[in-house]
């Protein structure tokens, strides 16, 4: 069977020694029977997210209107729009 060498730090080491079953169980097997999270960062979960949520009031959409009639270009791109950094 190939293996990997890995690195953790000492906590995450001490952790997976506490979770040991028994003296013979090698980390391999603790981390096989780990559960893990799922990421939840899908398109799946971002069309979820866009289904469950409530549609924006006639107040909002104005608002975001007004913002994006009133946002234009800077006339020098590469100047921050707060003003110069200061050196």
């Amino acid at each position: 069977m190939a293996s990997k060498t890995i690195s953790i730090d000492l906590e995450a080491y001490e952790r997976m020694t506490r979770v040991r079953r028994h003296a013979r169980e090698s980390f391999s097997q603790i981390i096989r029977r780990a559960v893990w999270a799922d990421s939840g960062k899908t398109g799946q979960r971002l069309l979820d997210l866009i289904a469950s949520s409530k549609p924006a009031s006639e107040e909002e959409i104005a608002h975001f209107e007004a913002a994006q009639e009133n946002d234009f270009p800077p006339d020098d791109p590469w100047q921050l729009s707060y003003g110069p950094v200061k050196k």
